[in-house]
């Protein structure tokens, strides 16, 4: 049994807190003094994530150990729970990095408590440009329910998310057949008409992945894809809030648009907690990191590389601009992406899990005193 005092982040209420083996029971707490006391919030759910502090998940060099040191360090960021994200590349190196995935769940309890599922992102999205961001062109193919048996066989049934362009020949059927299977499919990467993003979604789409990116510089006035994936209350909608992604007017759209679906991703890659430089990627792209944590295609600047910040960062990016409160902010990443995933209803009372992220605000910056994952401290 842990006894925690503390102001819940999700309400802005003093609490008395206990987790025991199942559970996170908390109690108002009238007469706690906030200013002496930590915010206490549910763990952090992360549900792209590429890499992080020079390990990379799309590297078919990765080892179990690389992902048990990843895992370590994403709790040291106050995510709790997260989805390695494999993006487009060749199906052997997809089956072998799926393969390292399981094997490092399979050798490590908190790998296994924390990897929430595996996050496909490709190879069934749009070859156009713009819409196919940083991919590579090569790798890209028409969605496969046999190839999807197979990469579900290696990874012993972790894969959870796929994103694709519900445009593309078998889409619909692949959505389907996600649907029985207990997989989430979630539309980008997309240059998809609006009766396309319909049928998608009578299907069984719930979320459109990072919205506002992997789209072509120029769109029609109306329509287009963005007014159509928010036009529709049944997605859940992913943004990156690392300051680079979106402009904050779009953030702000798309939170008062999408309120409790809308879901904070970090899409971080290997080069966060990397010095800035020029580096190559596992797919032989060169892209460049900033000082300020901006990377993107060293050939193209227009083009992204991912994120070099962290779930966490993308919290803090919304607070320090005014955009929304921490409550909001915090619930975006840890609420709204757990009832996506487990189809539960949770509150700021009713938290996942029995995570637990203590922390402190000095000045505008978050700083993570302390992290339970499953009721036991882990960093």
């Amino acid at each position: 049994m842990n006894n925690r005092m503390g102001i819940n982040c999700l309400s802005g209420e003093p609490v008395s807190c206990t987790i025991d083996d199942e559970d996170i029971i908390l109690q108002p707490e009238p007469n706690l003094n906030k200013d002496t006391h930590p915010y206490i919030g549910p763990g952090l759910i992360d549900l792209q994530v590429n890499g992080i502090n020079g390990i990379d998940f799309n590297s078919a060099s990765l080892t179990v150990e690389r992902i048990i040191d990843a895992t370590k360090a994403m709790l040291r960021q106050g995510v709790t729970t997260y989805f390695p994200t494999i993006v487009t590349n060749k199906n052997e190196a997809v089956i072998k990095i799926l393969d390292t995935i399981r094997r490092a769940c399979d050798a490590d309890i908190l790998v296994r408590n924390c990897i929430g599922g595996i996050h496909l992102e490709g190879p069934f999205i749009s070859s156009q440009e713009g819409a196919r961001g940083a991919h590579d062109r090569r790798y890209i193919q028409d969605p496969d329910i046999r190839l999807i048996k197979k990469f579900q066989d290696v990874s012993v049934g972790m894969i959870k998310i796929i994103t694709l362009a519900p445009e593309l020949n078998g889409a619909i059927e692949l959505i389907h057949y996600c649907r029985e299977a207990h997989i989430k499919c979630a539309i980008g990467h997309s240059l998809a008409s609006a009766a396309q993003i319909d049928e998608a979604i009578r299907a069984g789409a719930v979320l459109s992945t990072h919205l506002g990116n992997a789209v072509p510089d120029m769109l029609p006035r109306h329509p287009n894809i963005l007014w159509d994936l928010l036009a529709r209350d049944e997605l859940y909608a992913s943004i990156i809030t690392d300051g680079y992604h979106l402009p904050d007017s779009f953030i702000r759209v798309v939170i008062k648009t999408k309120r409790d679906k809308a879901v904070l991703v970090s899409d971080v890659t290997a080069f966060a907690g990397l010095p800035a430089g020029r580096y190559q990627t596992h797919i032989g792209a060169d892209v460049t990191l900033t000082q300020d944590g901006k990377i993107f295609l060293s050939n193209n600047p227009n083009y992204l590389a991912g994120s070099a910040k962290t779930l966490l960062e993308n919290v803090q990016h919304l607070t320090e601009r005014g955009i929304v409160s921490i409550c909001t902010a915090w619930c975006m990443a840890s609420i709204n992406p757990a009832t996506i995933i487990t189809g539960r209803k949770f509150n700021q009372n009713v938290w996942p899990d029995n995570d637990l992220v203590e922390f402190k605000i000095v000045g505008k910056k978050i700083k993570i005193t302390d992290v339970l994952k499953g009721g036991i401290a882990v960093i």
